[in-house]
């Protein structure tokens, strides 16, 4: 970029903007804007930050980012943003990778010791003060597939070997060694791979490829004792085939953290279902993941500023139709 100016960035925010923005707006020219008026901001800017992750306007103004170089996704997922004129484009494409890793491993370590230990029936039965002995399950000794071999499933991964779990993943390629799981299968091979796992944990991006992914066929190759962890982008999994596998005990329950359409309404049946844990798309939001963000845009708009290589850049031919 031309060093004698400064960079013009688009935050595309909705009801409230990023935080801590003092060192953004004493490097750049900042607009900030919401979806409807995303295309009186965009003409002349070379940076868009993505900041509302419901929002689907770039796809409608795209004609009016005449000067983007980048785009940078306040999220690790990009499937909102996979536009053709973008993947298209020769505008970078970065993610937030790397901040989400460990807190989302933790909740899924979480929800399976919940099923193991039946917390689920323990809080039922508080609520009750009924006091009812049970046995419960050992999570060490278990069997865990990964669908997702990313930072995020491999964070998974090394979380759940640490506590006795034997951890498969499933990813483009097939490999026999591999430092966070056991043994790595191809997507490809996945329907031969679900019928040999006690869990299995949904991780993957958003792409044509994984759209439906886990259907009623890949849900009646689990075992009926598995359970099903889904943190991966909203339309990976068939929401009636998940329904009918959790109310027929196709499978044994899920634990659900991202849903097709968000909140999941009141009168949705998983609300109901005693086998169903949901978590309203939270798993990564602790304490402080907003200030996390921004350092990361920041410290990336550095590069971008001093023409180096940009951290988190995604690989748009995965999006490519």
């Amino acid at each position: 970029m031309d060093a004698t100016r400064r960079p013009i960035v688009v935050v595309l925010h909705g009801a409230e903007r990023p935080p801590r923005m003092t060192t953004i707006e004493q490097n750049a020219t900042v607009r900030y804007t919401t979806s409807h008026h995303l295309a009186e901001a965009l003409p002349g800017a070379d940076v868009l930050l993505v900041w509302d992750l419901r929002s689907t306007a770039l796809a409608q103004v795209w004609p009016a980012a005449n000067g983007l170089r980048w785009v940078h996704a306040a999220a690790a997922g990009v499937g909102h943003l996979a536009i053709p004129e973008l993947i298209n484009s020769e505008v970078a494409l970065t993610n937030a990778r790397g901040i989400f890793d460990e807190p989302v491993a933790e909740y899924v370590l979480t929800v399976m010791l919940a099923f193991a230990k039946d917390l689920p029936t323990t809080m039922r039965l508080q609520q009750r003060r009924t006091w009812m002995k049970r046995e419960t399950e050992r999570l060490a000794g278990s069997s865990a597939l990964i669908i997702g071999t990313g930072p995020i499933g491999r964070a998974i991964g090394r979380k759940l070997r640490a506590v006795g779990v034997a951890v498969s993943g499933a990813g483009q390629a097939a490999r026999e060694s591999d430092p966070d799981f056991d043994s790595v299968v191809a997507l490809t091979d996945l329907r031969a791979a679900l019928p040999k796992h006690d869990h299995v944990i949904v991780a993957l991006p958003l792409s044509p490829a994984t759209t439906g992914l886990i259907d009623a066929h890949a849900l009646r190759a689990m075992r009926p004792t598995a359970r099903l962890v889904t943190i991966g982008r909203r339309g990976l999994i068939v929401t009636a085939d998940l329904l009918d596998a959790l109310d027929s005990g196709t499978i044994a329950g899920a634990a659900i953290e991202v849903f097709a359409d968000e909140p999941l309404s009141p009168s949705s049946p998983l609300w109901d279902m005693p086998n169903v844990l949901i978590s309203p798309h939270m798993s990564g939001d602790v304490k402080g993941w907003r200030d996390e963000l921004v350092r990361l845009f920041a410290d990336n708009l550095d590069r971008y500023i001093r023409e180096e290589p940009l951290l988190n850049v995604v690989d748009k031919r995965l999006y490519r139709r």
